[in-house]
């Protein structure tokens, strides 16, 4: 009897141990392979070949889930001491089971720096080792843990050969990259359309993801000193310009299957960044989009976004966008996330009607992966 799919976590993580680039890289790469080093101001770093990516409070606490509610002791806890079901499959269940999660769709952590490496090659390989270790972390429960593919898109005819590896040969349905451009291309850009291209075809759902800092361009950030400012500002205006790109821009126009999300970036902006690409869209004096359907059609037909649970405009912006077209996310097991009680958080909003919270829970993350 097949598994009832009720809640669905669009977005969780795993913790990738640290040795498996050792196991599961390319020989030739092993040496310039990511490892976790302590860097001068005694913060956990990734060191990859000569590059040391991260961000300013180091990889330490990535692990410490609920570290928002709770005092961690962030100057001694290592990236080792994190959540043990970020790490292993077997731990993760019971979390999930705690919180009545049916199945995850898993992105990575330290993986998310991974855009930032500079040599294409390496980065191939940093992926292709992660997708292999992902797939035998899900192989145990493969009705309930899925994972997302890391893509090198330093390199697009690369991405696309790991896109093809990963949806043939590991049976994963989704693929994440940054919404930071990679060599200076934003995601319309024409040498992307043999990637969107090859999306379509595969029929893979890609969820845009960003991470702290981490060696990318990240837009306004220098323009705030503060930890907390500059996340405010990347998570979601990184995200907004990759959906002007996608949408204005004419991606989901020329490309009408693919399947895109927005992640781990708020959903409240969705709504007055459509109304604004529609006005452009419907006065003649600014549309020079060269679109078919107007803006918020094409994000109605291609795209999802997901919400916090804890975002208060959650019952408005679903009358706007569709409760369909919402996902949600615990972030386990990163310090920001909502573990435990992420989906009651949603079941028990007094103002989303029974079919509202159903599609939140559960059916927007249906239709974005295709899981029956």
């Amino acid at each position: 009897m097949a598994r009832p799919y009720n809640v669905i976590d669009a977005d969780g993580h795993v913790l990738e141990p640290v040795d498996i680039w050792d196991k599961y890289i390319d020989p030739a790469f092993r040496e310039r392979a990511p490892k976790i080093i302590v860097d001068t101001d005694g913060k956990e770093r990734l060191r990859v070949g000569e590059q040391v990516l991260g961000s300013q409070k180091g990889f330490g606490v990535i692990g410490a889930i609920g570290s928002r509610d709770h005092e961690m002791p962030e100057e001694t806890m290592k990236y080792i001491d994190g959540r043990k079901g970020g790490f292993d499959p077997h731990a993760r269940i019971p979390d999930m089971d705690l919180d009545g999660i049916d199945a995850a769709f898993l992105y990575p952590s330290v993986g998310l720096f991974s855009g930032a490496i500079r040599e294409p090659k390496l980065a191939a390989a940093v992926c292709r080792a992660y997708n292999r270790w992902l797939a035998d972390y899900c192989a145990p429960y493969p009705d309930r843990l899925f994972g997302v593919a890391m893509l090198p898109m330093q390199s697009i005819e690369l991405a696309i050969e790991e896109m093809r590896f990963a949806r043939k040969e590991l049976g994963m349905c989704a693929a994440f990259l940054r919404p930071n451009p990679y060599n200076d291309r934003m995601l319309h850009h024409p040498d992307y359309e043999v990637f969107w291209n090859a999306v379509e075809e595969l029929d893979v759902a890609i969820g845009l993801h960003e991470g702290s800092s981490g060696g990318m361009p990240q837009v306004g950030v220098d323009r705030f000193e503060t930890r907390g400012a500059k996340h405010i500002i990347s998570h979601t205006m990184e995200m907004m310009l990759a959906a002007m790109s996608v949408i204005w821009e004419g991606v989901c126009d020329r490309h009408p299957k693919v399947r895109i999300g927005f992640l781990e970036s708020g959903g409240g902006w969705i709504a007055g960044w459509l109304d604004r690409m529609d006005r452009h869209f419907d006065d003649k004096g600014f549309n020079d989009s060269g679109l078919s359907l107007r803006p918020s059609e094409l994000f109605r037909r291609n795209c999802w976004i997901s919400f916090e649970p804890v975002e208060r405009s959650l019952s408005v912006l679903a009358d706007y966008i569709g409760p369909n077209k919402i996902l949600w996310a615990t972030d386990y097991p990163h310090p920001d996330g909502f573990f435990p009680g992420a989906p009651k958080m949603i079941a028990d909003r007094p103002e989303l009607s029974a079919e509202t919270k159903r599609q939140i829970l559960a059916g927007g993350a249906k239709g974005f992966y295709k899981l029956n």
